[in-house]
């Protein structure tokens, strides 16, 4: 099992950049895939970006390539999660999520086997 944190929420303004990050502890966390999703007032879970372990994969939401880059840094146990050029569309609670299974499920909130508690971006206009 895989505890995780996520830091680095806040209130930033359009166009601004935050810097997220996970940290995780417990059993062989380099072992996990890491996936970012999001959760906006009124929305469905959204996936944005997810790093399988080794980091040989990266996949972004459409809404995100481009603006978001995901990393991992295994020596410490962290993912990463850089957002730049936000706008207020990326309000939401930013959760990490990780997944002991198959790579071509990363996009799917079910697959992942344990979830940070969450922290909040707001995009102010």
């Amino acid at each position: 099992q895989v505890q995780l944190v996520e830091s680095g929420g806040g209130l930033v303004q359009a166009g601004g950049s935050l810097r997220l990050a996970c940290a995780a502890s417990g059993r062989t966390p380099s072992g996990y895939h890491i996936g970012w999703f999001r959760q906006a007032p009124g929305k469905e879970r959204e996936f944005v970006a997810a790093i399988s372990r080794g980091a040989g994969s990266i996949d972004y939401a459409d809404s995100v390539k481009g603006r978001f880059t995901i990393s991992r840094d295994d020596a410490n146990n962290l993912v990463y999660l850089q957002l730049n050029s936000l706008n207020p569309e990326d309000t939401a609670v930013y959760y990490c999520a990780a997944d002991s299974g198959y790579w071509y499920q990363r996009t799917g909130s079910k697959n992942y086997d344990s979830w940070g508690q969450g922290t909040q971006v707001t995009v102010s206009s």
